[in-house]
């Protein structure tokens, strides 16, 4: 199984413990996810953070319809976390959130680990894009959230 390995990251202005409470409520991911996604979270909310949490959403990727269920494997306040697929479209997915404390705000440094069926093809052709997108999207909303910032942007590289 070939893993690929997605990161991003973006300064926010603002304290640590304020950026990472926004992430900590997982409400807040229909906000930072684009809206053709039609992106819903299906478990009742307030949703309890923590490690063993398992969050299921509802999603459409290229129209079809999916269900995602994400698991906290780790939960670190105010300086990380990951969800890990229990369920879903991808044949792994590890995504890693990392705060740190620099310059009066923080860094929000995101690593996805993923396999895809279909490997470089679909990763290439389908996969690579959309994440791109999706990520894109949703620093553009965190700018607006948290008033105008500077966004810093790695290449989408395969896991040596």
């Amino acid at each position: 199984m070939k893993i690929f390995t997605f990161e991003r990251s973006i300064f926010l202005p603002h304290a640590i413990e304020r950026v990472f409470d926004f992430f900590a409520c997982a409400e807040n991911l229909e906000s930072l996810t684009p809206p053709l996604l039609k992106f819903e979270i299906m478990t009742p909310v307030p949703v309890e953070m923590r490690v063993g949490a398992l969050i299921d959403y509802r999603l459409r990727v290229h129209g079809i319809p999916l269900r995602w269920r994400s698991e906290i494997t780790a939960w670190e306040p105010p300086f990380r976390f990951v969800d890990e697929q229990r369920r879903g479209p991808y044949r792994m997915w590890h995504h890693e959130h990392r705060f740190r404390e620099a310059d009066g705000g923080t860094w929000v440094d995101d690593e996805v680990n993923y396999a895809v069926l279909g490997g470089s093809l679909i990763r290439n052709l389908f996969v690579a894009p959309d994440l791109k997108r999706i990520f894109s999207y949703r620093h553009e909303q965190l700018k607006h959230l948290f008033d105008g910032v500077d966004v810093q942007q790695a290449a989408v590289s395969p896991a040596a």
